[in-house]
C-alpha cells in the first residue's frame, strides 16, 4: 500500500501509519459492500454474489450511494422503477381492506393496546 502511495504522489513523505490506514478504510469498505451484496444474492435464492448484485446492494444504500455515485459498475444493470401513474389503480374496496389490516398488525404488535383489566382480584 506504500509503494502504491508513493508511486501515486500523494504526498512528498507519507507517514508509517497512513497505508495501514488506508488498508484498514479499503478492507471495511470491501466488507459492507459484500455483506450488502451477499444478502441481495440471498434474498434471490443465489449463492454466488455477481456485479448485479453489488450494484443493487450499492444503489439501495444511502452512504454508499452517496460515495460511489459516480462510480459505474460493469454488468450491473440499472435499477428497476416503475413510474406511480404506470401502476394499476386500486380499488375503493382495496384500499379500505388494506388499511383494516394495517390497523389489526399494529393492535397485535402492541399487546397493552385494545385489552381490557380485569379488576376482580
Amino acid at each position: 500500500m506504500a509503494r502504491y502511495m508513493r508511486d501515486m504522489k500523494v504526498a512528498d513523505r507519507i507517514g508509517a501509519g497512513a497505508p495501514v490506514y488506508l488498508a484498514a478504510v479499503i478492507e471495511y469498505l470491501t466488507a459492507e459492500i459484500l455483506e450488502l451484496a451477499g444478502n441481495v444474492a440471498q434474498e434471490g435464492k443465489k449463492n454466488r454474489v455477481i456485479p448485479r448484485h453489488i450494484q443493487l446492494a450499492v444503489r439501495n444504500d444511502e452512504e454508499l450511494n452517496a460515495l460511489l455515485g459516480n462510480v459505474t459498475i460493469a454488468s450491473g444493470g440499472v435499477m428497476p422503477f416503475v413510474h406511480s401513474e404506470l401502476l394499476p389503480e386500486k380499488k375503493e374496496g382495496e384500499e379500505e381492506e388494506e388499511s383494516e389490516k394495517e390497523e389489526k398488525e399494529d393492535a397485535d404488535s402492541n399487546p397493552n393496546t385494545n385489552r381490557e383489566v380485569n379488576s376482580n382480584h
